[in-house]
């Protein structure tokens, strides 16, 4: 997904950066206590009593102070076992309760972050300090990587907003400048059955994700264009804007095209690219055209490889294509397509 802004677009991380996170999470962080959590994403709309109880569903997220406070209390102190990706999601998995009681015995827990628009995790030795600010208002707490490098100095790193300080010194931090970004707590028990993961669809790099279910998941949409389908998170997750350009243009399938036209050979085009370009995604660890950073706060690469998004009005790079790139709108999205060789 694409928003435009006054200052710049701006594109939520896809399949590619989620997971290039999650390798980051089991890399360096498998093991490691969470020792306290801070963090200034509640908002005033859940000040409301109605909000009050932690168990509402719509209040189930830190936003909401009171749920923030339970949140806390349940995650001190345990371990980071691991994390997947499922879809766009972060998944960061949980050990048991410490000192269990007869309610949470062996009770473990996933924390769920879903990143938005622009925000990213990041991993390094922070420092909190309190900023003075004008006309008497209250200091302002921030947080300041303390070493050199991309997690100081590169400004889409600084806008902190939650923070995670673990067993080695270290923290775990979400930057997140438009404060979008969604935590939630889920138990590992009803992890698939939640709302947050139950009505997605399969995961396309995953082997058995084949030919047919690649042509089902997409036929229960044919009058849909097929850059449409391909976005819908509920047909094949994790594809977003950027990636479904890419996968139509190395497929040569105009955007527009309507998913009950598209002919066997077609599909099998959508199929082979779908994982050779996410694959491709991850091993240039993700898309920085816009805020996107990997947890040690650095860019990735495959921005550079780009044939079409964003690429309006630009020649081709097909061989032997005398083509230009067009941007078009599909369902309220941008679409970027070769105006001869995609049809």
């Amino acid at each position: 997904m694409v928003i435009f802004t006054k200052l710049k677009i701006t594109t939520l991380p896809e399949l590619p950066e989620v997971q290039t996170t999650v390798n980051g999470i089991n890399k360096k962080l498998k093991g490691l206590r969470i020792v306290d959590i801070w963090t200034d994403y509640p908002a005033r709309h859940y000040d409301n009593p109605q909000w009050q109880n932690s168990e509402k569903i719509s209040s189930r997220q830190i936003k909401n102070k009171h749920f923030f406070n339970y949140f806390k209390k349940n995650i001190v102190g345990k371990k980071i076992t691991g994390a997947e990706r499922r879809a766009k999601n972060v998944l960061i998995h949980l050990s048991a309760n410490k000192t269990p009681s007869k309610t949470t015995k062996g009770r473990c827990e996933t924390i769920l972050i879903h990143m938005k628009m622009t925000g990213h995790l990041l991993f390094g030795k922070y420092e909190k300090v309190n900023t003075k600010t004008k006309n008497l208002k209250p200091k302002t707490t921030k947080w300041v990587a303390q070493e050199p490098g991309p997690l100081r100095d590169d400004s889409f790193n600084q806008f902190i907003h939650l923070v995670f300080s673990l067993s080695n010194g270290k923290h775990l931090v979400l930057s997140d400048m438009r404060k979008f970004a969604k935590v939630l707590l889920i138990e590992n028990f009803g992890l698939n059955t939640s709302s947050e993961l139950s009505h997605l669809g399969p995961e396309p790099l995953t082997s058995n994700f084949s030919l047919k279910v690649l042509k089902e998941r997409l036929n229960k949409k044919p009058n849909w264009p097929i850059k449409s389908a391909l976005m819908d998170q509920t047909l094949i997750s994790g594809i977003g804007n950027i990636y479904s350009d890419e996968i139509l243009w190395a497929s040569n399938i105009h955007p527009l095209r309507k998913v009950e036209d598209l002919k066997t050979s077609q599909f099998i085009k959508i199929l082979v690219n779908t994982k050779l370009i996410l694959k491709k995604g991850i091993d240039f660890k993700g898309d920085s055209m816009s805020d996107y950073r990997n947890i040690d706060g650095r860019r990735g690469r495959f921005q550079n490889e780009h044939q079409a998004y964003r690429r309006t009005g630009k020649p081709c790079t097909k061989k032997r294509c005398p083509g230009t790139i067009k941007r078009t709108g599909v369902r309220g999205r941008n679409a970027h397509f070769c105006s001869t060789h995609q049809k």
